[in-house]
């Protein structure tokens, strides 16, 4: 399963440029919030119930996410455009990339729900089974590559170098994300098998 786990780094990257709008909140890690969690539960004794403590960092993820394609567009804005770019092809092409990462991040949203979009497994919150229908048939890790699209769309649709370079930075940090969760995600559910083959 697939958590959208790094928007508080895409805001480090973001500020990496030199842009101060999220510059505040450069040094947020979520990520580690989560892992925290997992460990100790102590969110979820404080909240009462782990889903209440997953939909209240989830809401949090989601603001932050906003906040993100906020910068994301202050940056582009504030900086010159690429002549090269700066045509209706590029447009078109930028218009489909923006289409096709919101298939992705929306189908994959209705296809893990919010807690398992938001970090769930580490509340304890698991599926299942791991899911396999559309999007994740077609493309691992639809989500991350779906919102890696969306920018990329946005940048070219803005004929944005500042853009195509915050999305470069943006999708390392969903590679990084990536070598921390697959592992992750892959322990969990094979530990759950090995609890219902217990059982049974």
């Amino acid at each position: 399963m697939e958590e959208n786990t790094s928007p508080e780094a895409a805001l480090m990257s973001l500020s990496v440029v030199g842009h101060d709008c999220c510059g505040g909140l450069s040094n947020l890690d979520l990520s580690q919030v989560a892992r925290w969690e997992q460990r100790t539960r102590k969110l979820s004794r404080a909240f009462g119930s782990p889903y209440l403590a997953c939909y209240s960092l989830g809401s949090v993820i989601l603001l932050l996410n906003g906040l993100r394609s906020h910068c994301f567009t202050q940056a582009m804005m504030s900086q010159p455009k690429m002549e090269g770019l700066d045509n209706s092809t590029t447009y078109f092409l930028g218009l489909a990339l923006l289409g096709w990462g919101l298939v992705f991040v929306l189908s994959s949203f209705f296809a893990l729900g919010f807690t398992g979009t938001f970090l769930g497994d580490y509340f304890g919150i698991l599926k299942e089974a791991r899911v396999t229908t559309f999007p994740f048939s077609v493309l691992d890790n639809p989500m991350y590559w779906g919102s890696t699209a969306n920018y990329l769309g946005w940048a070219l649709m803005h004929a944005s170098p500042t853009g195509l370079l915050l999305t470069a930075l943006v999708g390392l940090v969903y590679v990084v994300a990536l070598l921390y969760e697959e592992p992750f995600t892959a322990e969990i559910y094979r530990q759950k098998a090995i609890r219902l083959h217990k059982r049974s």
